[in-house]
């Protein structure tokens, strides 16, 4: 027996079974009231018995079988029991369905990457000011005497002594300068490895190609599961394909995510964000490899926006 509903259904049942439940208990508490007023008024002894004697009828409480409806209640309580369990059994939880448009991961082209661009250097500094000129003073001329003649002539006979020689100690050569530090090592980035990297959910498959299918098919789920068509996108009835190119790290994690192709009113935001969440959701990819070993790969995935 296949029973199954969703939450709502099981709501009303339940609604529906506690209104039951209440208007049993009022029923029931309405048939002892008049049970216990027909007691006092000795209606049950003397109907049972009219030979009993005055004074056994004079009790203030006549006797009340309290638990003749005991196992009535009992069987109402099992049967109840097992109503709720089989509910909560039939309880299911239906998945939304993801649409996933035809050849979701087919690109039209092949996307450029566009280089990244330098700095731009900084332009050169503004020329210095012009040099303010001042106006020196005329300084007074002051008369000297004229210098005294001294003859420097030479002659045969004149001695001349050779000035002291000046031993000068040559400055010790500066130290060379510090090689320059080597360039960090970048692992080199590939678009196309013998092993492609995998979207998480598929691991327990041994045949790459089945293991492929199934990665692709829980990726397009995520990504058509949380993807919100944009207000601005709907009103203006945009629609086309968004690129988002990522790389995904050697440990499986997913960097450098940007938009390569938008198609305007926030579609490619969007898409970037959904991306994105893998990191947020802690989901992992199982890493490219090439030659054996994990490498990193650059991964470019189309998300298409269509109105229905």
């Amino acid at each position: 027996m296949d029973i199954s509903y969703s939450g709502g259904t099981l709501g009303i049942i339940l609604v529906l079974i506690f209104a039951g439940l209440i208007g049993l208990v009022y029923f029931m508490r309405s048939v002892y009231n008049k049970r216990s007023e027909k007691a006092l008024q000795g209606e049950y002894r003397a109907a049972d018995d009219a030979n009993k004697s005055y004074i056994a009828n004079r009790a203030k409480y006549e006797p009340l079988d309290v638990f003749g409806l005991s196992s009535t209640f009992f069987n109402f309580g099992l049967a109840l029991a097992v109503g709720l369990s089989l509910l909560a059994f039939g309880w299911t939880q239906y998945s939304k369905e993801i649409y996933i448009p035809d050849g979701a991961l087919d690109l039209d082209e092949e996307i450029e990457m566009e280089p990244p661009r330098t700095a731009e250097p900084p332009p050169p500094p503004p020329p210095p000011p012009p040099p303010v000129i001042e106006e020196v003073p005329e300084d007074e001329l002051i008369e000297e005497d004229p210098p005294e003649f001294e003859d420097t002539s030479v002659d045969e006979n004149t001695v001349m002594e050779a000035p002291p020689e000046v031993k000068v100690e040559k400055a010790p050569p500066p130290p060379p300068p510090p090689p320059p530090p080597p360039a960090p090592k970048v692992d080199e980035i590939f678009k196309v490895v013998e092993q492609m990297p995998l979207f998480p959910g598929c691991e327990d498959i041994s045949s790459y190609a089945d293991r492929k299918a199934c990665a692709d098919k829980k990726m397009l789920e995520f990504i058509y599961g949380n993807i919100k068509y944009p207000a601005i996108a709907r009103e203006n009835g945009v629609e086309g394909m968004a690129v988002v190119s990522f790389v995904v790290e050697k440990d499986g994690t997913v960097t450098d995510a940007k938009v390569v192709r938008n198609p305007g009113a926030k579609t490619g935001e969007e898409a970037l964000r959904v991306v994105e969440m893998m990191n947020e959701k802690g989901l992992k990819w199982t890493p490219g490899k090439q030659g054996g070993r994990s490498v990193r790969v650059q991964f470019n995935l189309p998300v298409k926006f269509k109105l229905e």
